[in-house]
């Protein structure tokens, strides 16, 4: 596993995920050992280069790799190619455990969390919503994921955010691709009320303006991506809110949450009782499960218990029939590995 990222939620789910399943998770420092660097980028007193870095660590069945905003300087995509060049070079799978596009696990965690909740995905109504935070140093990676996977799956997705706050937009054509082929619908409102309104899910959170990003996609301006979001501080979610959601809607956040700002605290410690509650960390733990199912391909009905949030025993030795999920989980996690054929 190298992080060129700080993590808590993913280094945990997959160290603990790897060691549940008898396996056993190495964690590589990238300030601590000779990490490979796209062309041009290379140091040779701190990098190794692509064509010997990946093909140099044969210990391995797979290499898991994070990487978004600061070690690329915000170039948008730099990571992804980061990403992708391990992928060409390396002889085993390469997992994306986080890119400056592409959040494919902590997706297929909210998708699975979706399911678990309403054990369908058709007529689910799913938002994906801009919040507000103080801090600008926000990626795409969650919102983008998030809208992929319900598109695909066939929800009615609705993405919220402020005009400036725009996605990719090959991300947003892919979406209306997906929802088209999977009978869903997908929309795009910048009125953060309407978002929840009759929303089985919402899904609230900061990501940055392209303002943020180098050129050629932005302007490498942070005041003026600063001061784009401090006009949104209205942009926070309330129990209010919420209240106008579904009657058994759930509120979503792949955390942490700034809370506060982002969010209230009363929405996001609903995790109980009538009506809309929060389900942070049913989908929280869910990130646990997901990559297990990546670790024993064509064994999901063993890794993924469909009751996680009620059992106790390790997800690894919990048989749950999942059939009416698999046909879905199966394609979707070979999205979280960018070279699914190589290797093992």
């Amino acid at each position: 596993m190298l992080f060129y990222n700080q993590s808590l939620r993913t280094r945990n789910s997959f160290e603990a995920g790897m060691t549940q399943l008898g396996g056993h998770a190495h964690f590589l420092d990238p300030s601590k050992i000779y990490t490979p660097a796209l062309e041009g980028r290379s140091c040779l007193l701190h990098r190794a280069c692509f064509r010997c870095g990946p093909r140099a660590l044969p210990h391995g069945d797979a290499i898991a790799i994070r990487c978004y905003g600061d070690p690329v300087e915000w170039e948008y995509g730099g990571a992804h190619n980061l990403l992708a060049e391990f992928a060409r070079w390396a002889d085993v799978p390469v997992l994306n455990m986080e890119d400056d596009i592409y959040h494919p696990f902590q997706g297929l965690a909210d998708m699975l969390t979706v399911y678990e909740e309403f054990g369908t995905f058709k007529d689910v109504n799913f938002t994906m919503s801009w919040a507000y935070s103080p801090s600008v140093h926000k990626p795409r990676a969650v919102p983008q994921s998030a809208i992929l996977y319900a598109s695909m799956l066939g929800m009615n997705v609705t993405l919220a955010h402020p005009k400036e706050m725009a996605l990719d937009p090959e991300i947003i054509k892919q979406c209306e691709a997906y929802s088209t082929d999977s009978k869903g619908s997908f929309r795009i409102t910048d009125n953060f009320e309407e978002g929840f309104k009759g929303a089985h899910v919402v899904y609230p959170k900061a990501w940055c303006p392209v303002e943020l990003f180098k050129p050629p996609v932005g302007e490498d301006d942070m005041d003026k991506a600063q001061g784009i979001f401090d006009r949104y501080k209205s942009w926070k979610t309330t129990s209010e809110l919420m209240d106008t959601t579904d009657k058994q809607g759930i509120y979503l956040h792949c955390l942490p949450a700034d809370r506060g700002w982002e969010v209230n605290n009363d929405v996001m410690d609903k995790t109980e009782g009538p009506g809309w509650r929060s389900a942070i960390f049913d989908e929280a733990e869910n990130r646990l499960h997901v990559p297990e199912s990546c670790y024993v391909p064509g064994h999901v009905e063993h890794c993924i218990p469909m009751q996680t949030k009620r059992l106790p025993l390790p997800a690894a030795s919990v048989a749950s029939p999942l059939d009416s999920l698999t046909q879905y989980w199966l394609p979707l996690t070979r999205t979280s590995i960018l070279n699914p054929d190589s290797g093992n």
